[in-house]
């Protein structure tokens, strides 16, 4: 019985781009895979308590989809560095096809490290801010 074949530089697109959502976990296990799923309900819950309280910080509100954001981030990695071979044996081993990966995923996984450690590092510091100067700086 022949699977549909995984295509890595697709699933790490999907891992940067809409990993907050889950939208790689969906394609690479399916609707019922419980992960993607969390990633899915932080945008609700985020856009709740963003719209039920108005005055506290978006950052801390909207934490919880911050945080799936820069997951997908992480995960984008994972999937981006696993070698061909690995990723046949994982996700395509009954496809009957081999993976190739080009230059795509390179440049996928180049956007993943700076925006995931731009975004982690921009958190951090406007969460310093927030806790111990009271917002200050912005």
């Amino acid at each position: 019985m022949s699977t549909p074949h995984k295509i890595k530089t697709l699933a790490t697109f999907l891992a940067a781009f809409f990993g907050g959502i889950g939208a790689h976990r969906f394609y690479l296990q399916g609707m019922r895979d419980r992960l993607g799923w969390a990633h899915l309900v932080t945008l609700p819950i985020s856009l709740l308590l963003i719209w039920m309280l108005p005055e506290q910080q978006r950052l801390f509100t909207g934490g919880l989809f911050l945080i799936s954001i820069l997951a997908g981030m992480v995960e984008a990695l994972a999937l981006g560095l696993t070698p061909d071979e690995k990723w046949d044996a994982r996700y395509n081993s009954r496809s009957g096809k081999q993976s190739d990966s080009g230059w795509t995923v390179v440049l996928l996984l180049v956007f993943s490290l700076t925006v995931g450690a731009t975004g982690i590092i921009a958190a951090m510091a406007r969460t310093f801010d927030l806790l111990y100067t009271g917002g200050a700086y912005g």
